[in-house]
């Protein structure tokens, strides 16, 4: 018979591995594999898992909340779904898109791109989709309402509809052009329009001029022609390179043209993959024979290339664009990119009244490195304001927070005094937070506004500009 201490012991023992196993049992079930998402029922991947840990659905709320104070909705019942990682995977966003209308949900565009706001039978739900080394995750979280100011997103088609829509193409022997879209002529004159700033136009030292237009900032030098074009609902969208510069080709380009020869899309396998569209055709005002580029990469928007023959193009821009294919260098396009540059208007002290404001969120999701479990989220966010008054003064402020979720800290500093032009590029304040600052300063143009660019000359750090917007 085994002593009185030993037994006690064994139970003791007992009882602990019997709770250790419900308490790791339970932390199991917090991960759990899934086939469609709860909230939304759309259907996920192989090896996709719902994440209900505190720490994970905290983080995703907080992310998800900014974007829906940006919309004026509140936000309930947050979902977190991991996926496997991309290299594991071929689920992209535009996989996801189409999901989601398979799933009867109505996609719009929401304040960034990784933001979706879904829609079906007076429900709408918020959607965040990113892609990260380590794994592919997805935030679902229910709005109150729908939110205000989104652009649809067209349907999209999945990889096989797309191969099928093309191979039909082929068998018909339908050319390409009469799939784009023939419209009424829309003439745009080339005088540089009023906008209320002082400066509409803009000579550069290398021959270039930029004028203010309503659709587009108008770049010219001698006979070639470059329209920096505004966004536009309908033009970008998750979609494969052909469908979505075709898109855009119809609604930017198309009005302006008959007669559309030899149309080709074309984009290169590259991380910040650029697309191109590329065409001959007559202008509807003039009758001029063209060659037509229309090109995005990234960020730039999408650019209108006007030249009077394609050997023009090519030496202005030093390659031949129906040339382009997958395995092309990603170099070759690059002075089509930096044409960007080019929306740029120098600033008159007249030019800053009102409240211009400035807003920046970056969010580090981070693990471990011994173990790879997730450590939660780091949260950097400022808001910067200048409120400039039409005596030539102004009241500034910096709100910044920053720290790991639930321990955030922030500060907040202001200043006031007068701005004056030193030239027609700078800026000079008399109080910046602790001393007077002179900025690098100029206007880019979108539809109907501007966008107000400063860099602090004295320290001009990455050479990125922040960008203010007028608040209304």
């Amino acid at each position: 018979m085994a002593p009185a201490f030993t037994v006690s012991l064994i139970k003791k023992i007992s009882v602990l591995l019997l709770v250790i196993f419900f308490t790791l049992n339970a932390i199991a079930q917090k991960v759990a594999p899934v086939k469609n998402s709860p909230l939304t029922g759309i259907a996920l991947p192989e090896g996709s898992k719902q994440d209900k840990r505190i720490l994970s659905v905290m983080a995703a709320q907080i992310l998800l909340d900014m974007e829906g104070k940006k919309a004026g909705v509140d936000l309930k019942n947050t979902e977190v779904v991991s996926l496997l990682s991309a290299t594991n995977n071929s689920y992209t966003a535009d996989s996801f898109a189409f999901a989601a209308q398979q799933a009867g949900w109505a996609l719009s565009a929401g304040g960034e791109k990784e933001y979706y706001w879904l829609q079906q039978n007076g429900k709408t739900v918020l959607a965040y989709f990113f892609i990260t080394k380590k794994e592919t995750n997805i935030y679902f979280a229910e709005s109150n309402q729908a939110p205000t100011g989104v652009s649809s997103i067209p349907q999209v088609q999945n990889d096989a509809q797309q191969t099928n829509t093309v191979s039909e193409q082929q068998t018909t022997n339908a050319p390409a052009e009469q799939q784009l879209q023939t419209q009424t002529p829309n003439v745009t004159a080339t005088q540089a329009i009023s906008s209320g700033f002082k400066f509409n136009s803009s000579n550069f030292d290398d021959g270039w001029t930029s004028t203010v237009q309503e659709d587009w900032v108008e770049v010219t030098k001698g006979d070639m022609k470059v329209l920096l074009h505004y966004p536009k609902e309908g033009t970008i969208f998750p979609a494969d390179p052909e469908p979505l510069t075709t898109a855009a080709w119809n609604i930017l380009v198309a009005p302006r043209y008959s007669n559309l020869r030899n149309y080709k899309t074309a984009t290169i396998t590259d991380y910040n993959r650029p697309y191109l569209g590329i065409g001959y055709a007559t202008e509807n005002a003039g009758g001029r024979e063209v060659f037509v580029v229309l090109f995005r990469q990234g960020e730039s928007g999408w650019l209108e290339f006007v030249a009077p023959d394609k050997n023009s193009f090519i030496q202005q821009y030093k390659f031949d664009p129906e040339t382009i294919g997958w395995d092309s260098e990603s170099d070759l396009v690059k002075p089509l990119a930096n044409m960007v540059g080019y929306n740029k208007f120098a600033v008159d002290v007249a030019d800053f009244k009102g409240k211009w404001t400035s807003d920046f969120t970056g969010i580090q999701q981070l693990y471990s490195v011994y173990t790879g479990n997730y450590a939660g989220m780091n949260i950097n966010q400022s808001n910067e304001e200048f409120i400039f008054s039409e005596d030539g003064t102004y009241n500034w402020k910096l709100l910044v927070v920053n720290g790991m979720v639930g321990n955030a800290k922030f500060a907040q500093v202001k200043s006031s005094g007068t701005l004056t032009i030193p030239n027609n590029w700078q800026v000079h304040f008399t109080m910046i937070e602790n001393k007077a600052r002179t900025y690098n300063a100029f206007w880019s143009c979108i539809k109907g506004a501007r966008i107000l660019n400063l860099l602090d000359a004295q320290n001009p750090g990455t050479g990125i500009y922040t960008k203010f917007g007028l608040a209304k």
